[in-house]
């Protein structure tokens, strides 16, 4: 494993509303996620978990905390030490509890556009974008709507456009909610495989824990604060092509 930190947090707290109407949503919260470790975020509703995510993903402004993304200060407490917009866009994946693809294009052309919005010609985006979804096993369904998917693969799409840039870091909200234990599990050996081969930290939100053996590291979150509950035991390794669907 890469000793270069994707990610390095430090005492992030997050406070809405002051006086009698404060709710803290997170306090003093830290972890560190090295390139091509995958981390499993668990935890209640109303935890602080997607709190967490949207402020290391630089959509929430910091009450206080420091995040540092590939050994770059971008946040320190309220204020951002960089273009957040650009940053997040060069430097940080996102994938959702719903795939959120554009209904009316292509699963390729939902990856290319992620890709020309950052400033990438169209040749040399649908190449790009036609090697991730060969990378991720949905090539042959490059020509199809989202409608035209299982939700297995509409993830798997949705993986696809979150990499599109090589970013250092990949957050992951509830992304197996919607797909049953056998696809849920694909998808997150699918964010296993992308920390390891692609050198990525990544980070996966879950209520799920059937799939833990698949994770570096786990950690919980409990009112806004994140303990380490460390490394989760292996389960033996299935037979190659044991348990390969189109899904």
């Amino acid at each position: 494993m890469n000793d270069t930190f994707a990610l390095e947090t430090h005492e992030l707290t997050k406070i809405y509303g002051s006086g009698n109407t404060e709710v803290v949503a997170m306090k003093d919260a830290s972890i560190d996620v090295r390139r091509g470790e995958v981390v499993a975020l668990l935890g209640p509703s109303g935890a602080g978990k997607s709190t967490f995510l949207t402020a290391v993903g630089l959509i929430t402004p910091l009450t206080s905390g420091q995040v540092t993304i590939g050994g770059e200060l971008v946040l320190d407490g309220p204020y951002a030490q960089t273009n957040l917009t650009s940053f997040r866009r060069k430097h940080i994946g996102y994938v959702f509890q719903k795939s959120n693809l554009i209904p009316f294009l292509t699963a390729c052309e939902n990856v290319q556009i992620a890709l020309e919005l950052s400033g990438i010609g169209s040749r040399a985006a649908r190449r790009r974008s036609l090697e991730l979804l060969d990378y991720l096993g949905v090539a042959d369904r490059e020509r199809n709507l989202p409608s035209m998917l299982s939700g297995g693969q509409q993830q798997r799409v949705a993986v696809a456009r979150a990499l599109a840039n090589e970013p250092s870091l990949l957050l992951a909200d509830e992304p197996t909610a919607a797909l049953d234990s056998h696809r849920g599990r694909q998808v997150m050996e699918l964010f296993a495989r992308v920390a390891h081969e692609q050198g990525a930290g990544v980070i996966v939100v879950t209520h799920d824990q059937r799939s833990l053996d698949v994770f570096d590291t786990t950690h919980e979150m409990e009112d806004g604060i994140i303990r380490r509950m460390g490394e989760p035991e292996r389960q033996p390794a299935a037979a190659p092509g044991a348990g390969d669907d189109d899904s």
